[in-house]
């Protein structure tokens, strides 16, 4: 029962249903999180460890930093995770804030080749972020 309620509570704020929304499209950094979801760093370091706890969402370090994704198909984790997992392509598709949060991913997405999406950006260099 304590994995259901961890997932639900997960799922209960926007900000984190917004961050699965923003996984859907990709990978992405922490900093390219904070800088979308436009909250302070600390809160969304926050809401990272609520849904990383309900398995919902894995992170690797790289370098500094920590990229995140869909837990999908983890093979380890909650049956109840995977099973919101799994629906998420539906959810709040006509959303005026996941559109909106899609637009700005869209533009910020237009200025990289796949070659750089591929590769650490700005804030997640070391040598860039501390000049």
């Amino acid at each position: 029962m304590r994995e259901l309620v961890d997932v639900m509570k997960a799922l209960s704020d926007p900000g984190r249903v917004k961050v699965l929304k923003m996984l859907e499209a990709r990978e992405m950094c922490a900093c390219e999180i904070i800088g979308l979801l436009g909250l302070a760093q600390p809160t969304v370091s926050r809401h990272l460890k609520v849904l990383v706890d309900a398995g919902l969402i894995k992170g690797r370090k790289v370098g500094s930093w920590v990229h995140y994704r869909l837990a999908l198909n983890s093979g380890s984790g909650s049956p109840y995770a995977q099973a919101m997992l799994a629906a998420l392509p539906g959810w709040l598709e006509n959303d005026p804030e996941v559109k909106a949060m899609r637009q700005a991913m869209a533009q910020e997405n237009n200025h990289l080749t796949p070659l750089k999406l591929a590769a650490p950006q700005d804030c997640c260099d070391p040598v860039a972020a501390n000049p």
